[in-house]
């Protein structure tokens, strides 16, 4: 079976290997011919691609999958539905992105366009799914998805102050929050230390560099850039808090990479993430921009043995459930 899959595969210039990169491969696994688009990284040029791509394809698949974000990407997706409907063939749209039902809102016709005419809608989190069956959508539920015998568990027996941030830098991830909780902990951890992993989306990374400055960190601090996965992991390691400090989210797959690894997380409690971490079960969740209760719950794992081996245990079960092996079952079951 041949599907088109419409988003933004960007991992080669990025090294970042993102949602779009993980489903096209697994599906590829599974036996279905995926053509991808696209890696353009201009965007004018990438929706002129993933227009282009739709007029030559579009009678040649079963389905054409389209990432849906909540961002100017959110008209990629209306036009290169809508000329899908044109063509007939099904499409799949995929939710991304914890500010859709905001978009949603603003654009209710538009957005009854896309969702209500798909073959299906799938929701990558139990937040975006409990909104879109509020709003009469079909949509049912597909995590996004590890290969978990590509994660090594490490069970930290002796916690040190040292942190680690892997999102990118753009002001919904809310970076500079990472900074001002390391200023908050060194009060308690003169040496604590904080590693920040991830590109720069909409230049706040000079703004977090200026910030480091401004407080006197740059002993304190290591920005790494993008990293690959497997390098990324391997820095993990050397790490035994990973701190989320997001404004605005869905279930993004760096955190369901760091419970398999064995990192406890300490996370703001927003949009998608309460639906994937259970607070003080398999993960530790506070108020948004929150520096003083974030840096708490940071010192409490810090002298707490006991409840990090808990969350930490907790946390990797769950995710063994979202192993491609198990997930497979449902993409196969909607694709054929």
């Amino acid at each position: 079976m041949k599907i088109l899959y419409i988003g933004n595969d960007l991992s080669k210039d990025t090294q970042y290997h993102n949602a779009f990169r993980t489903l096209k491969q697994n599906l590829t696994k599974e036996g279905f011919e995926v053509i991808g688009v696209s890696s353009k990284k201009n965007k004018v040029l990438r929706f002129m691609d993933m227009v282009f791509s739709v007029f030559v394809n579009a009678r040649k698949v079963s389905y054409v999958i389209i990432d849906v974000f909540s961002t100017s990407a959110f008209y990629f997706a209306l036009i290169t539905s809508q000329l899908s409907r044109m063509f007939g063939v099904k499409y799949i749209p995929v939710l991304h992105g914890g500010n859709l039902p905001l978009r949603i809102h603003k654009n209710p016709w538009l957005s009854d366009c896309i969702f209500k005419n798909s073959h299906i809608n799938i929701a990558p989190s139990g937040y975006l799914n409990s909104f879109f069956k509020a709003k009469h959508y079909k949509s049912v539920l597909i995590t996004n998805s590890i290969d978990l015998v590509d994660y090594k568990f490490k069970q930290r027996s002796h916690l040190q102050p040292k942190l680690l941030y892997v999102r990118a830098f753009a002001k919904i991830y809310n970076p500079i929050m990472a900074i001002e909780v390391l200023y908050k902990l060194i009060d308690n951890y003169p040496k604590a230390t904080l590693c920040m992993v991830g590109p720069d989306r909409d230049g706040s990374l000079q703004e977090v560099k200026q910030r480091i400055e401004k407080l006197q960190l740059s002993n304190h601090v290591t920005i790494t850039g993008v990293l690959p996965r497997k390098d990324w992991h391997k820095l993990a390691e050397e790490y035994d808090v990973f701190i989320n400090t997001t404004h605005v989210d869905n279930t993004p797959v760096s955190l369901i990479e760091v419970m398999a690894l064995g990192l406890p997380i300490v996370s703001t409690n927003v949009g998608g993430i309460p639906f994937l971490i259970k607070h003080l079960d398999d993960g530790v969740l506070v108020k948004p921009n929150d520096c003083e209760e974030m840096k708490n719950e940071i010192v409490s794992l810090l002298t707490d043995k006991y409840k990090v081996e808990t969350i930490t245990k907790s946390a990797r079960m769950k995710v063994e459930n979202r192993d491609w092996k198990i997930i497979k079952n449902q993409w196969i079951k909607i694709l054929k």
